[in-house]
């Protein structure tokens, strides 16, 4: 090997040793942390940041990406599993996490078996916006019990609220001032020395605390004893299967959009775009393997990802490196671990949720586009007022809701003329010198025409020519890619009609696609020389009929 080329490759792993410990510095800490929001022991939270990362830096096209669980994933699991296992049962919990985790995992791989890739496209950035937002808020107030040491009972945002405020009076003093040392040393390390090894650093010093002051009888709430030792098997019941699909639905959705979401965001400009359906296989893998040892639901953490990128990660070794460290936790520092105050996890929860309230956002998205911003907020609320779950499901109607507005409400242009020069664009009033030619009206429609938006056309080209009067209605066509056959129909009826109305209709510059469905229709026979090759030459032609010289 030459010897350049060996200094790369030794600089290489160097940096990415560097990179996986202090990624392990964040992520296990946080693991553990995002655990206790499922409702599941801290170990399970090793585990995930164990399994499903080894697995994806085997099987996964990022080099940076990062998987284990996020606080997403973490706040809809415990969601679904309270359903299943009302009672909390710990055996039926992590039975129950097992077969959710196995169920994402399938539905993940058949996604990819199908190349399904394209449907992490499916929920816009602006309802995937309010929908994070929604479930930041109910993570947050869902760990503010946990900072106070006192006991509410959940059933939704508002309500967990009130319940909140009244039971204040009862705080624990102990309880509240660990969870005020924790969050001092998260904040003042984050903001002082970005993606340094904060929730190692509070983890550390709350366990010590805790042990070396004896703080439980005092009325700490501390984890307890830890399991020392490798992931022990799991068997999944499939039994749970029908009644956790939904659920996993869902989960899988979120993962695989989380996952793909921070691949692109720290992809490097060498890189390959990653490959979509490779991504859901990789995740997808991880979770039917991690089920097996009892880890929950797991993806793609945009914050962790970002750690490693920022901490001079190079390849997915370094997350090898992160998952060595989670099982040498595992089997070397459990029984310190069960000093771990739960005050310190809801404070390390929260620092890292509060990032998902994204208020700027939303006000970049209503500066933008208002409708837009109504989504957002549908999002939001859909998720406070019922639920993580049902927040998922409004979030895609939302999406969903807002792409068929968007097509069946197209925009149709009036084209103008800049003066002196052979330019043609959209009349508006940014431009008022424009000029229209006398008796010709050009339409330009925007989008893919067919029988959800063909009426709406219809109606703004019928409320344009009442307005306008013009001898020729010219329809400008380079913005249709296509046209389906009851939109055609309906195209090939106004036609007809045009001359009972006093005008001529033109059509000008077709696509590929809607030239080939003007012919094997007849109506571009119908046309003759009515069907031009683009809107330029219509002006001519008009204005050569007219008997007027053309103007540039």
């Amino acid at each position: 090997m030459p010897p350049v080329q060996s200094q790369l490759q030794t600089g290489q792993r160097r940096a990415d040793l560097i990179a996986g410990l202090t990624a392990a510095a964040v992520v296990l800490p946080k693991a553990m942390a995002y655990a206790t929001v499922a409702g599941l022991p801290v170990q399970i939270g090793l585990y995930t940041a164990l399994v499903p990362m080894l697995l994806y830096a085997w099987l996964g096209q990022s080099r940076l990406l990062s998987v284990s669980s996020t606080t997403t994933l973490a706040i809809l699991a415990g969601t679904q599993l309270a359903l299943v296992v009302p009672d909390g049962d710990p055996g039926r919990l992590l039975t129950a996490s097992a077969t959710l985790t196995l169920l994402v995992g399938l539905i993940l791989i058949l996604a990819s078996v199908l190349r399904l890739g394209f449907i992490a496209n499916f929920i816009s950035l602006p309802v995937l916006t309010g929908f994070k937002t929604g479930i930041g808020l109910v993570i947050v107030l869902d760990q503010v019990p946990k900072l106070l040491g006192v006991h509410i009972e959940k059933q939704n945002f508002f309500h967990d609220a009130w319940q909140l405020l009244q039971a204040i009076p009862a705080y624990s003093p102990i309880t509240l001032l660990m969870a005020l040392v924790t969050l001092g040393i998260l904040i003042g390390m984050e903001r002082f020395w970005p993606h340094s090894p904060a929730p190692l650093v509070a983890v550390g010093i709350a366990i010590a605390a805790a042990w070396g002051l004896d703080l439980a009888p005092a009325g700490l709430s501390i984890v307890g004893i830890i399991p020392r030792g490798l992931p022990q098997l799991v068997q999944p019941d499939i039994t749970l299967m029908q009644q956790l699909l939904p659920g996993a639905l869902g989960i899988a959705l979120m993962s695989f959009t989380e996952s793909i979401a921070a691949g692109r965001a720290f992809a490097r400009h060498e890189d390959p775009p990653p490959d979509a359906n490779r991504e859901l296989l990789a995740t997808g893998t991880g979770n039917v393997v991690g089920a097996f040892c009892g880890t929950m639901p797991s993806g793609g953490g945009t914050s962790q990802t970002a750690v490693v990128g920022a901490s001079g990660g190079q390849s997915q070794m370094a997350s090898v490196v992160t998952a060595g460290t989670a099982l040498a936790t595992l089997l070397l520092l459990a029984p310190v671990l069960g000093y771990l105050p739960h005050a310190t996890l809801a404070a390390v929860v929260i620092v890292y949720s509060v990032g998902l309230i994204q208020p700027a956002e939303f006000r970049a998205i209503r500066q933008i586009r208002t409708l837009e911003f109504r989504w957002a907020v549908i999002a939001c609320l859909g998720v406070l007022l019922f639920g993580t779950l049902e927040g998922i499901v409004i979030a895609i109607i939302a999406s969903l809701v807002g792409l068929a507005h968007q097509t069946a409400f197209p925009a149709v242009y009036v084209i103008a003329r800049k003066p002196g020069a052979d330019v043609l664009r959209p009349l508006s009033a940014d431009h008022p010198e424009d000029e229209q030619i006398p008796g010709l009206l050009i339409l330009r429609p925007e989008g893919r025409i067919f029988f959800i938006n063909a009426q709406n056309i219809g109606s703004q080209i019928q409320s344009l020519l009442h307005q306008y009067h013009p001898q020729v209605l010219l329809l400008d066509m380079s913005r249709v890619p296509d046209i389906e056959y009851s939109a055609l129909q309906m195209l090939i009826q106004g036609e007809a009609r045009a001359q009972e109305q006093g005008y001529t209709v033109w059509f000008a510059d077709l696509s590929p696609k809607v030239l080939a469905s003007f012919r094997n229709s007849k109506f571009a026979d119908s046309l003759g020389d009515r069907l031009l090759f683009n809107a330029r030459l219509g002006i001519q032609q008009y204005l050569h009929r007219q008997g007027s010289p053309s103007r540039h």
